[in-house]
């Protein structure tokens, strides 16, 4: 049972919880990878351990195409007093996108498009149509590593590389839910590095395994020399690549459908700006992405604040704060670098007191959201899966005395 439905109505919850008698805002990371599908954590305990150490209050779930993950999730939140967040992430299409050669929010993939879901109900429910979908898609994705894991083995018996790979193991061993690129990767590290009897000659292998390319990363910098071999071997131009089936993913009417039937709200995740201040096709004009997100009926954006300028961060935020969108903030680790979950800006700048606030104050109608829907009433989305940001100040005010009820109780 969700801990939220002990909980007493919106009434008591507000008069028991004054906005001046806690903290005016709290740390909150609402985008992290967890082990089901792949992140830098070993389980999702060392998460929680982490946000302890870190004084964050408020974590959020975010797993690719997958749920599995929420039931540790929540029964570490109530053990830890930290108020959980329940997120899902998709990769869609946008064909109308693609056909013009327009980059949304992948840099390299015209008409690509990652989706997130946030504040799903949990548990979660859904149509059978919609989990139906949701299988297809991660049947498609098993099926493509399926057969990476076949042109890997072909590739390294052409080589004479001691390594075999098996399907069935990686995902026993590597994956606790969805099997994923960087698991094949760090596989193929682990197996070289068994097989090796020192650096140097581990070095060789890769060197081998690399058509001659000289290994750029530090021999004992285990994520460096993942990527490598990811980017090498499994992505376009490398003797595993596998291309993704382009019928296989959901067109981003489809993800909002399994978001909204879950109970969850349709979020728009921004790439934003990179080290050369470049933007997508999409992002580039602030008005325009305005005006497309909310005739798509989307109301919230997240960033990952550790890939932008505090600057255009700080500026961009702004213009979709005044316009009563839901933000908020998060650090995905979804690598296999295991770095803080403190949120801050590119080259490790603080977020400072107002971009704090305004992920906080994001990440409270989320749980006003959430609260509501585990009470059987409407969330942030009306009966016609419109969003309401005339009513953010409300869910605001409710979703702070939520968050304070969970870490207090």
């Amino acid at each position: 049972m969700n801990i939220l439905q002990q909980f007493s109505t919106e009434e008591e919850l507000i008069k028991k919880h004054k906005p001046e008698e806690f903290r005016s805002h709290y740390k909150v990371n609402n985008h992290l990878h967890t082990p089901y599908s792949f992140s830098a954590f070993e389980n999702i305990s060392q998460i929680f351990q982490m946000a302890k150490e870190e004084d964050i209050s408020v974590l959020g779930i975010n797993d690719f195409y997958t749920t599995a993950g929420y039931d540790e999730f929540h029964q570490l939140a109530g053990e830890h007093k930290i108020m959980p967040l329940f997120n899902i992430e998709f990769i869609g299409l946008l064909r109308d996108f693609q056909d013009k050669n327009m980059r949304v929010n992948d840099p390299k993939n015209p008409g690509r498009a990652y989706f997130t879901g946030k504040g799903l109900t949990y548990p979660v429910s859904m149509s059978d149509q919609n989990a139906g979908l949701l299988n297809r898609v991660k049947a498609h994705s098993e099926e493509q590593l399926k057969k990476m894991v076949a042109l890997v083995n072909d590739f390294f018996g052409e080589l004479s590389l001691p390594v075999k790979l098996d399907f069935d193991e990686l995902k026993q061993h590597y994956a606790r839910e969805m099997l994923r690129e960087r698991h094949i990767a760090t596989a193929i590290q682990d197996k070289l590095s068994q097989a090796s009897a020192s650096d140097e000659e581990m070095k060789s292998m890769l060197t081998k395994m690399f058509e001659g390319k000289e290994v750029q990363a530090d021999m004992t910098d285990k994520p460096a020399v993942q990527n490598e071999i990811r980017n090498n071997l499994l992505k376009k131009g490398g003797k595993a690549f596998v291309p993704e089936d382009e019928n296989a993913f959901l067109n981003l009417e489809q993800i909002k459908d399994i978001i909204i039937d879950a109970g969850g709200i349709p979020c728009y995740p921004v790439l934003l700006d990179n080290e050369k201040g470049e933007f997508t096709d999409f992002e580039g004009d602030w008005e325009a992405m305005y005006d497309y997100l909310r005739e798509f009926n989307v109301g919230c954006i997240e960033l990952i604040p550790g890939r932008n300028s505090f600057e255009v961060l700080n500026d961009f935020v702004k213009f979709f704060n005044e316009r009563n969108f839901i933000v908020t903030f998060g650090t995905e680790h979804n690598t296999p670098a295991l770095k803080p979950l403190t949120v801050t800006c590119r080259n490790d700048v603080p977020l400072g007191d107002e971009l704090e606030n305004v992920n906080f104050e994001g990440a409270a109608v989320i749980a006003a959201h959430q609260y509501k829907k585990v009470k059987g009433q409407e969330g942030f989305l009306s009966a016609n899966h419109e969003p309401k940001p005339e009513e953010k100040e409300d869910f605001v005010h409710l979703g702070k005395a939520v968050i304070n009820e969970f870490l207090t109780k």
